[in-house]
């Protein structure tokens, strides 16, 4: 089935404004940038665009991810947070629920990845070529022969999440990409940002935003 992207209409939800960066809530289905082609030009830089002009992006959540983002308003803003996000030094945290039941309460999966260049924009497990990845997980419960899990996630790779979970057997609920069968059979990708932690551009203060989870 051909994909149509369909984005959400509510207007974005603005978490917090000042006079160096805005967090924003991201729905489910929108683009964070704009897309290849004219019916992929709504995205969510571009509504804030309408109330901040200024806006300036730092980093990116998938489509189907939904959550906590942060935008700078200025270009100092925007080169300090994103030597942050380089560095490693932000802490993200996600919530999702899993097709299965995880035996185990907590882990890390470390395996490389890089893209899969005839399944784009599929991403892989390549040993050789690869990038490191490591992403830390929690079982918080178990919900009717699915899990939902915390994902602390040490690097920041291109759906590393999704592979990831995929890789130990337990794809994401909804994924379009890397579920198949009942699993993929749910209203969205059940993925959502539900904290992030920085330090602000004006003065270093660290600051933790969070978005309630929608599922």
């Amino acid at each position: 089935m051909e994909y149509v992207y369909d984005p959400p209409l509510e207007a974005p939800r603005i978490l917090h404004a000042d006079h160096e960066i805005l967090v924003v809530d991201k729905q489910a289905g929108l683009l964070s940038v704009p897309g290849k082609g004219p019916d992929k030009a709504d995205c969510l830089i571009e509504r804030l665009r309408g109330i901040y002009p200024e806006v300036l992006l730092v980093h990116r959540l998938d489509t189907d991810t939904s959550g906590v983002m942060v935008f700078a308003l200025t270009p100092h803003a925007q080169r300090h947070l994103g030597l942050q996000f380089e560095k490693r030094q932000t802490k993200k945290t996600y919530q999702a629920r899993l097709w299965g039941e995880l035996a185990e309460k907590e882990g890390r999966v470390d395996l490389p990845l890089c893209v899969d260049w005839p399944n784009r924009p599929r991403q892989h497990v390549n040993h050789e070529q690869g990038r490191p990845a490591q992403t830390d997980w929690r079982v918080m419960r178990h919900e009717e022969g699915t899990t939902r899990l915390r994902l602390m996630p040490v690097t920041g790779r291109s759906h590393q999440l999704r592979v990831h979970m995929a890789e130990l057997g337990h794809p994401i609920l909804g994924d379009p990409l890397y579920a198949e069968g009942p699993a993929r059979d749910f209203p969205r990708l059940m993925l959502h940002a539900e904290s992030l932690r920085f330090r602000h551009p004006d003065g270093g203060k660290h600051l933790t935003f969070s978005a309630p989870v929608p599922f």
